[in-house]
This record gives structure tokens, sequence and C-alpha cells, in this order.
């Protein structure tokens, strides 16, 4: 059964690896630290470091590319929220017009499905924001590339749910502590189960059940699956 959607008060209990409660502030409630702990955070910077090292060649030429054709800034940052309801910056490259907010609202007025496909799933399938440069970068998930700057500095995980903006948190319903009691993921279970297929709904459900089931080897698999999926660019988010 999927989660429903709610509003009032959540419940939480979160593992932190083979069936160990997380721990948390006496009282409060919200946990000291993000699941996982030190071993996650270990594996984060290990995976982050060697990935930027890696990805440093492309991120120059992309960076270039969106200077040179689309003018403007290279990035764009999000506000999101992450671990314990704190706000951060998601780092992009920028895939949208520089009037993308203009372009989406006006699109969505002049078009009921659209903003219907808006409201249930928060995306649409054909984006008037998004430039040509832009749909390849989305494909081939380069535009995320810079999250690993996010992941060094400890806003965000290797693998975790996928950042979300605080209007959507309300949509968690009771899943929203487990979303807060992990830091989000510059991959996760939903992307490597289904991607852009994947409903809203269904999208909670694996966020949640990553975070109930979260184990260091669940990490390192989910690892593995996101590189066979980045390569399905017809899957790309």
């Amino acid at each position: 059964m999927l989660p429903a959607r709610a509003t009032g008060p959540v419940e939480m209990q979160a593992a932190d690896g083979a069936g160990a409660q997380a721990q948390v502030l006496p009282g409060s409630g919200a946990p000291v630290r993000p699941i996982g702990g030190w071993s996650k955070r270990a594996l984060d910077l290990v995976v982050a470091s060697c990935a930027l090292l890696a990805a440093a060649p492309i991120m120059l030429v992309v960076a270039l590319i969106i200077r040179c054709t689309a003018g403007g800034p290279v990035f764009y940052s999000h506000r999101r929220i992450g671990f314990d309801g704190r706000p951060f910056y998601c780092h992009k490259f920028r895939t949208m017009a520089r009037d993308a907010d203009r372009a989406l609202q006006d699109y969505l007025e002049r078009n009921p499905e659209a903003a219907r496909e808006w409201e249930e799933n928060r995306k649409l399938a054909h984006d008037p924001r998004i430039t040509l440069l832009g749909t390849m970068l989305r494909k081939s998930s380069i535009d995320e590339l810079p999250q690993l700057l996010n992941i060094l500095r400890g806003d965000m995980s290797c693998v975790g749910p996928r950042p979300i903006v605080a209007d959507e948190l309300e949509l968690y319903g009771a899943c929203a502590r487990d979303y807060l009691s992990v830091r989000p993921g510059l991959t996760g279970l939903w992307q490597v189960t289904g991607r852009s297929r994947t409903d809203y709904d269904s999208r909670v459900f694996l966020d949640s059940h990553y975070v109930r089931n979260w184990s260091i080897s669940s990490d390192l698999i989910i690892l593995a699956r996101t590189v066979i999926a980045v390569m399905r660019f017809d899957d790309a988010a």
C-alpha cells in the first residue's frame, strides 16, 4: 500500500542499519545525526571525492558550453529541505531558460492538463522551461554533477531520498519524518526503480522504504544500479 498524503502530525520508526534505531535527542523526537552515522558519511566523502575528480573535465566543458550558448549563470541553485528540516541550496547545471518561472506559469495557465500533471507529479513530460542543451544534460544526468559539492559540504548524501522543496513535505504525509531523518541523496531507490515513469506517491513510498531499511550494502547496490540507470537516457528524470 502506498503512503497516504496527510498534513497532520506524523510518526517515525526509522532504522539505523540492521534494525537499530536512529539516535534521538531526549524528548525532541528529532535525530541527533542522520541515519547511517559516520559509516554512511565516510562512504559519501570517498565516493563524492573520487567522482568529482573524475568528472571535473566534463564539468568544465559543460560549464563553458552553457556560458557560450545560453549566457547567464552556469549553475542553478534552488532551496531544498535537508536533514531535520534544515534548508540548503541544491546545485545543478542550469538547464532552463533565464525566464523559467514566468514561462512555467504562463504554460500552466494555458494548459489545464499540464497544470494537473504538475500538481500530481511536480514535473512535466514536456517542460517549456528546458533548453535543448538542458534536455541533453538531464537525459544524461550530467546536470546533477554539481551536487557532488553538496555532498562534500554535508548537505546531501550520495544515496537518499530525492531533495524536495518545502511545499512538498506535506505531500509525504506519514513518511515526512522518514525523509527528515536522513540527508537527501544525489541518487536513490526511486531513481533506479523506474525514474521518470514513477508517480509521486510511489516515489514517496520508495524514499520511505529506503530509510526504514537502510544499510551500507543497500547504498552500494543503489550506487551500482545508478551507473546502469543513467545510461538509459529514455528513463531519465
